[in-house]
């Protein structure tokens, strides 16, 4: 190879490594924003109760995988994101249970399906079978992923300012989270541990060796067990801990703004107070493939989980409320959104990072085409 071959191939491979330490650096440095009140009962206006309920209705049935009703709920999850403007992925698999092969399809659904990095809200939207009774599973979950459905169509004015930046929105309603028929490492977390396997395994860009779709997981919030009155949330790991902490200082501010329907304002969703409990859920797959999460799910667990009470007598609707509010700022927080139409300096600042970003591409091509050249 001449000394000018050579000249451009470590340009290239320099641009390369300062993609990838960039990559990184922004994912790891990332640091949520502050919401300015001004434009708080606007938002706050388009987050009705009525709406909630309406999304809710059809996917409080029971969704045991394999059942009518199960593909019923995964079409109108789809169909839901899909009407709202995201693109929607099916990861669709057949894996083995205590009951024979099962088909199980996890929905992925994207604001900007080009985007380098996501937040990603999660939540399972299959139900535990039982063989005595028809058990619902309000609570777990399909409150949660009405919740994320809400959200994205209240936030419908918000987003669309927000869908080409490289750091943006992705859902993710896992399937199969529920044991079939006992809980153990295999007859559990069907969805999830398949979608970190594939993540993990597929390559983010498709011709890197040292990053992988999984990667893209800025951050994995999962909600789960959220429906009941008043309940207690705690911080359960370090590395997620300022995020965390995010929740709590958004439940201050809104209470301070009267805002949160608690009666007694002393009382907080979310605990200033870390516990180490371990709780079995979708989370586990990615965690042990060194993704941060935030697990949003409530200690003690409501009274009517895993039985038959589990449907919407439990549901308190001005908890759902208050919870919808504070998920809704922390990911306007997070994404450094607006709550107003007018372009902020979070926004443009993001903008100027998608521009070098492109430049840095083009250079990328064009260093790569001229090796090729040389070679010729």
């Amino acid at each position: 190879m001449s000394n000018s071959c050579q000249a451009v191939f470590v340009s290239l491979l320099a641009l390369v490594s300062f993609g990838h330490s960039q990559f990184f650096k922004e994912k790891y440095e990332h640091s949520p924003t502050t919401l300015s009140a001004d434009g708080l009962p606007a938002l706050l206006s388009n987050l009705k109760i009525s709406d909630f309920k309406e999304i809710l209705k059809p996917i409080l049935v029971e969704r045991v995988p394999g059942t009518k009703s199960h593909a019923k709920v995964k079409n109108y999850i789809t169909k839901s994101m899909q009407e709202l403007g995201w693109t929607v992925e099916h990861d669709a698999f057949n894996d083995n249970t205590p009951f024979g092969p099962f088909n199980f399809t996890n929905i992925v659904a994207k604001l900007n399906p080009n985007a380098e990095r996501y937040l990603t809200i999660a939540a399972h939207y299959d139900s535990k079978w039982f063989s005595e009774g028809s058990f619902i599973g309000a609570t777990d979950s399909a409150v949660p992923c009405a919740m994320m459905i809400h959200m994205a169509k209240s936030l419908q004015d918000q987003l669309k300012a927000l869908d080409s930046n490289k750091l943006s929105l992705m859902f993710v309603f896992f399937d199969g989270e529920e044991a079939l028929y006992q809980w153990t490492p295999t007859d559990s977390l069907y969805g999830a541990r398949h979608l970190a396997n594939v993540w993990h395994s597929s390559p983010f860009p498709t011709d890197s060796k040292s990053t992988t779709h999984l990667h893209r997981i800025d951050l994995l919030v999962l909600l789960d067990l959220i429906g009941a009155a008043n309940p207690s949330f705690y911080s359960y790991f370090p590395n997620t801990h300022k995020h965390y902490q995010q929740l709590v200082g958004i439940e201050e501010n809104l209470t301070k703004l009267n805002l949160i329907h608690h009666k007694n304002k002393r009382v907080r969703y979310f605990k200033a107070k870390s516990t180490s409990a371990r709780i079995e859920d979708d989370h586990l797959p990615f965690l042990e493939k060194g993704i941060r999460v935030l697990h949003v799910i409530p200690l003690p667990f409501p009274k009517g989980w895993h039985t038959l009470d589990d449907d919407e007598r439990q549901l308190d609707f001005d908890s759902i409320t208050d919870l919808t509010f504070i998920f809704i700022f922390f990911t306007l927080d997070y994404l450094h959104a607006s709550t107003t139409d007018e372009i902020s300096q979070d926004k443009l600042s993001d903008e100027s990072v998608v521009y070098c970003g492109s430049l840095f591409l083009v250079a990328v091509f064009l260093t790569a085409h001229y090796l090729r050249l040389m070679w010729i």
